[in-house]
C-alpha cells in the first residue's frame, strides 16, 4: 500500500533504497511512462509506443518492456539489460508531489510503502551522517525534475500530433521459433506515411515547437520490436 511523505532527515535520516533492479521491486511491467524530452535515449534500446486513456482520450507514451502483462525481457534477475533505464522507472520510490496546501513549488517525497524502501539496513543511502543529501538523492533529484518538466510541456506534443492526425493504432504479430504467436494490440505509433505528407509549413511549425526530433525519435525506435522479439523468443526457448 502506498505510504507518500515528504522527504525529510528528521523522518528519513537513516533511509536505505534498494537500487539494483528485480521482480520483487516491481520492475516487472511491461511497459513504462515516458516523456518526449527522454526520446532520445530511449528509442536507442524500447520500441516507443503511444496508448489513450479511454477515460480522457488523452495519450501517453510508453517505453515498450515486452509483450503482455507482466513481462519484462529487459530483466535478467537483479541486472536491467539496457544502459537506460526510462526516468518513471529509475526515480522510484521518489515521487514529485505539493505541499499540503498544494501551494508553492514541488518537493521531493517517497513512497514508504514501496518495495524499494529497504527494512533490513541495507541499500544505498539517501542522507550522509551529517544529514546532507547523498549523490544519489541529488541524482534523482535531478531526474525528478526532469520527469516533471517533460510531463508539464507533454501536453503541447501530443496536441500537435492531434492536430496533424500523426497517430495511428497498430498490431504487431510476434511469431516465434516455437511455433506460438502473440499479438500486441491497444497501441499507436506515429503514422509514417502522413508525417511524409506534411507541407513545408507544417513540418516548419513542427520544427519550430521543437516537436519533430521527438517524433522522428518514435519512428526510429520501431525498429526495436525486432530486438524484442528476439529476446521474447530466447525466453520461451529457455522455458
Amino acid at each position: 500500500m502506498s505510504n507518500h511523505q515528504i522527504l525529510n532527515t528528521a523522518d528519513h535520516a537513516e533511509l536505505r533504497v534498494h537500487t539494483h533492479a528485480s521482480a520483487e521491486f516491481g520492475d516487472t511491467a511491461m511497459a513504462a511512462l515516458i516523456v518526449p524530452e527522454e526520446f532520445r535515449q530511449v528509442q536507442a534500446h524500447y520500441p516507443i509506443v503511444f496508448r489513450r486513456d479511454a477515460a480522457s482520450g488523452k495519450f501517453v507514451a510508453l517505453a515498450l518492456f515486452g509483450f503482455e502483462n507482466g513481462e519484462n525481457l529487459f530483466l535478467d534477475g537483479d541486472v536491467w539489460d539496457a544502459r537506460y533505464r526510462p526516468l518513471s522507472i529509475a526515480i522510484q520510490p521518489f515521487l514529485v508531489g505539493r505541499a499540503p496546501d498544494g501551494e508553492g513549488e514541488g518537493q521531493v517525497h517517497i513512497d514508504m510503502g514501496h518495495p524499494r524502501v529497504s527494512t533490513s539496513g541495507e541499500g544505498t543511502r539517501v542522507f550522509d551522517e551529517h544529514g546532507q543529501s547523498t549523490p544519489f538523492l541529488e541524482d534523482i533529484t535531478r531526474k525528478l525534475g526532469a520527469l516533471h518538466v517533460g510531463y508539464q510541456a507533454s501536453g503541447d506534443f501530443y496536441d500537435a500530433l492531434a492536430r496533424y492526425e500523426l497517430l495511428e493504432p497498430f498490431t504487431f504479430e510476434v511469431p516465434l521459433s516455437n511455433g506460438s504467436t502473440h499479438s500486441l494490440v491497444g497501441f499507436h505509433m506515429i503514422n509514417e506515411d502522413k508525417l511524409r505528407t506534411l507541407d513545408g509549413e507544417a513540418l516548419g511549425a513542427l520544427h519550430a515547437e521543437e516537436h519533430l526530433m521527438p517524433i522522428f525519435m518514435a519512428l526510429a525506435s520501431v525498429s526495436n520490436l525486432t530486438d524484442l522479439v528476439a529476446r521474447k523468443d530466447a525466453k520461451e526457448n529457455r522455458g
